[in-house]
């Protein structure tokens, strides 16, 4: 694994926690940590080692968005200079989101503007009680163009809307029941919380899962029927969904429980 400049990639028992690491900013990001975010989810998927990706903010914050030294150097950037910037962004949520392993959230504190976006690009995010949410782009005269795609999967069209319009603070209650988390937890718990849902995770065949983030991805496209049933089939004729399939019949753990 690469050695990182604002981020750090701990992994140990099968799970790869990856931290913002710019507690002095509040996790800003930069074009830096965009590239650095984007190796480190392409490397952590081509692991065998690594069946769960763990993603969370050093200190009090999960991420305050934009750094404000970058967004000085994006206004002096040209038409191109600014979309090869917002390419590389859009990239790294993408990476992030299409990770063939499942990626939970640890949404320790405060999530801002792009860092809302890495909120929505997880397959579970856990919140703490602490944990607020804010689109602010409009406060700054833009939109939150890049992140759209994943906030309106994950919350809707009806709930984006005025939030996007009104950068208003969401606290974690009422984020939760708009569905961008999905569970809210003590602070003291939240740590706890995340191990239990890992440990849930370790019953679920890694292939199994990496496919059935593939499955709603494929009904969001409303992809032919088809191609539903050749997964199906092809899973149900894999050596681990064949090993699934008979440790049930025989009242047994399967061998691949990680």
């Amino acid at each position: 694994m690469s050695s990182y400049e604002t981020i750090t990639v701990d992994t140990a028992d099968g799970v790869a926690r990856v931290t913002l690491n710019r507690s002095d900013i509040r996790n800003a990001f930069d074009d830096r940590m965009v590239a650095e975010l984007t190796d480190a989810f392409h490397a952590v998927e081509d692991d065998d080692d690594v069946k769960v990706v763990v993603l969370t903010g050093a200190g009090d914050a999960f991420s305050a968005g934009a750094d404000l030294n970058w967004m000085k150097r994006m206004a002096t950037y040209t038409y191109d200079e600014n979309l090869a910037d917002s390419t590389a962004m859009g990239r790294m949520f993408g990476v992030i989101h299409g990770c063939e392993k499942p990626v939970i959230g640890r949404i320790n504190g405060p999530a801002v503007g792009g860092g809302v976006g890495l909120v929505a690009a997880v397959d579970i995010a856990v919140a703490s009680e602490k944990a607020r949410f804010r689109f602010s782009e409009v406060k700054l005269g833009i939109v939150p163009a890049v992140i759209s795609p994943f906030v309106i999967e994950r919350i809707g069209p009806a709930r984006a809307r005025p939030l996007f319009i009104s950068g208003d603070w969401v606290d974690a209650s009422r984020a939760y029941e708009i569905g961008l988390v999905d569970a809210v937890v003590p602070h003291d718990l939240l740590d706890r919380t995340v191990d239990d849902t890992i440990s849930r995770l370790r019953s679920s065949g890694p292939l199994a899962m990496g496919h059935a983030k593939d499955l709603v991805q494929m009904v969001v496209e409303r992809r032919d029927h088809e191609d539903f049933a050749i997964m199906i089939a092809e899973l149900r004729a894999s050596e681990e969904g064949q090993e699934g399939i008979t440790s049930f019949l025989e009242k047994r753990k399967p061998e691949w429980r990680w």
